[in-house]
C-alpha cells in the first residue's frame, strides 16, 4: 500500500462538477493499493497517517510537535491506483501491481473506517471516479508512505 500523504490547509474533491468532499486543515490522503496488500498493511498506515507529527504546537514554537489527531484536523482520502504505475518499459505504465477493483475497494474502505474510528472528521472521494482533486499543500509538506505485504515473506 502507498499514500501520498499532503498536509493542506483545505482540500476538496469534485466528481461531474459536484465537490463530494471538503475539509480545512488537517491532511489530504492519495491511496494505492497493491494486489498483495492485506488488512495487516492497512491497520498499519492508517495508524501511521493518524498518529505522524506533521503539525506546529500551537504557540508556532515547535516544529512538527502535534500529530492530525492532536489538532483536531479533518482528512480527506482520494484512491488512486496509478501510485502503482510502473513506467520502467515503454511509454505506457503497467498497473499490474494494483489491486483489481473489487480488492481494492474493499481495502480502500476498510482504510477509510480505521480513520474515521480516530472521531475526526474523515471525507473521501468516490471510488473508480474520475475526480478533480484541489490541494492548497501547507508547506509544502508531502511525504510518501509505504508498507509492503509481508505475504510469503
Amino acid at each position: 500500500m502507498r499514500v501520498v500523504i499532503q498536509r493542506v490547509t483545505c482540500s476538496q474533491v469534485t466528481v461531474d462538477g459536484e465537490t463530494i468532499g471538503k475539509i480545512g486543515k488537517g491532511l489530504n490522503l492519495l491511496v494505492g493499493i497493491a494486489s498483495t496488500d492485506t488488512a495487516a498493511e492497512i491497520d498499519w498506515l492508517a495508524r501511521k497517517c493518524l498518529e505522524l507529527r506533521l503539525f506546529d504546537s500551537e504557540a508556532g514554537t515547535s516544529r512538527w510537535q502535534k500529530s492530525v489527531v492532536e489538532i483536531g484536523g479533518e482528512i480527506l482520502v482520494i484512491s488512486q491506483f496509478t501510485l502503482y504505475g510502473d513506467c520502467r518499459k515503454g511509454r505506457r505504465p503497467s498497473f499490474d501491481a494494483s489491486a483489481a477493483p473489487e480488492l481494492a475497494e474493499n481495502l480502500y474502505d476498510y482504510f477509510v473506517s480505521k480513520l474515521q474510528a480516530s472521531g475526526l472528521k474523515v471525507v473521501t472521494g468516490r471510488f473508480g471516479a474520475k475526480m478533480q482533486v484541489s490541494i492548497e499543500n501547507d508547506g509544502p509538506v508531502t511525504l510518501i508512505l509505504e508498507r509492503e505485504s509481508m505475504q510469503g515473506v
